[in-house]
């Protein structure tokens, strides 16, 4: 009878203790520092905010929290819902102490996570500049984007990777509008990247391994730099024609040259470390070829001076076809510059001449004297 009585009580117990396992688990866990909560403005007094944190109580803001936050709670009316991020528990008056900030910053980086994610496309304006990169600043959070990840449009185009002027370059963007995708969203390294780019590293590599050596493009100019011109051929991917790929020709100006939204045909000379080289010149005829017939060592020709270099004079005898006049001739560069004026034409002898490398040297002393000058010295 004892033991009957003992298995009968025992079952209200454990449904007791059953009853009681539920409720704690259908009791939200009490916030910590760091959580994010949400509640309505019951009051606004004197420098201080309070929200309704149902079931827990009651969250202020106030102080250095209130000061730092001034400009977003002066939107703030009572009745209004906002988020808030728990920054103390044990507050001696009872209240959960609250930051709206750091609770603002905290769903801004998982915004940004989101828009890494999504590869969602912002228009952001470039609040400054270094020389690695711009200042893009998105809801409060300072964020930046290098140089590297700047579109072909935007990117700095300076011989030799000086930094110096490509910082002025960078300088130009500032106040500029751009729109960006965030590729970096670490909240808490604090640390917010940006790309102008558009497309990621594999989606590029994917277009540039369609390009193989030899194929000729239709393609649109750009850029044009000291150093050469950039050409479209397609939709996110540019190549580069150097100033040597340009022309068979002496190129002084690029600028000059080719003028952005020209179209041009091009051939692909390399593609390698996901860029694609271009030549013009490459699809033109080499006058060199037919100069093998009409050229040889020791001939007598007329040239016109096209250049000055380190070396001496570059001199043209006809379009594509120049050879270089030693400045060993004269003495020096002002002696060879006193005699030989840009534009204009000379005897020269043929000392060295190799179509095949289109290398050729002219020798100004070795050039016979003209029948003029002859009867001016009898």
């Amino acid at each position: 009878m004892t033991k009957e009585k003992e298995e009968v009580s025992e079952e209200p117990r454990s449904k007791k203790d059953s009853l009681m396992a539920t409720l704690l688990q259908e009791v939200p866990a009490s916030p910590v520092i760091g959580d994010i909560v949400e509640g309505p403005v019951v009051d606004i007094d004197r420098g201080r905010i309070y929200i309704d944190l149902h079931p827990f109580g009651t969250g202020i803001i106030y102080g250095r929290e209130y000061l730092s936050a001034r400009d977003i709670l002066k939107n703030v009316n009572p009745g209004d819902t906002v988020a808030a991020k728990v920054s103390g528990v044990e507050n001696p008056d009872g209240y959960i102490e609250v930051s709206l900030r750091e609770a603002r910053q905290a769903l801004v980086w998982g915004e940004a996570e989101d828009a890494v994610k999504n590869k969602t496309p912002i228009e952001l304006l470039v609040k400054d500049a270094n020389k690695g990169g711009l200042i893009i600043e998105w809801q409060g959070i300072q964020g930046f984007l290098p140089a590297s990840q700047l579109s072909t449009e935007h990117y700095p185009r300076v011989p030799d990777g000086d930094k110096d002027k490509i910082f002025s370059e960078l300088k130009q963007l500032v106040n500029t509008k751009l729109t960006l995708q965030v590729i970096t969203a670490d909240a808490k390294e604090q640390k917010l990247i940006f790309t102008e780019k558009g497309i990621d590293a594999e989606e590029k590599a994917e277009m540039v391994d369609k390009y193989r050596v030899g194929d000729a493009h239709e393609g649109e100019i750009t850029g044009a730099t000291d150093f050469g011109v950039f050409v479209k051929l397609e939709d996110g991917l540019e190549g580069l024609v150097h100033i040597s790929e340009m022309d068979w020709a002496l190129v002084e100006d690029p600028k000059a040259r080719y003028k952005v939204s020209e179209k041009v045909r091009v051939q692909v000379i390399e593609v390698k470390d996901g860029k694609v080289s271009l030549s013009i010149k490459a699809l033109i005829e080499d006058p060199w070829k037919a100069a093998t017939k009409k050229y040889k060592k020791d001939d007598k020709v007329d040239a016109v001076i096209i250049k000055y270099n380190k070396h001496g004079a570059l001199a043209s005898i006809e379009e594509g076809v120049a050879g270089l006049v030693h400045i060993s001739e004269f003495g020096g560069s002002e002696q060879l510059r006193a005699t030989l004026s840009l534009g204009s034409l000379y005897p020269f002898t043929i000392t060295l001449f190799d179509p095949q490398d289109h290398k050729m040297t002219l020798s100004f002393q070795d050039a016979p004297i003209k029948d003029e000058e002859k009867k001016e010295k009898e």
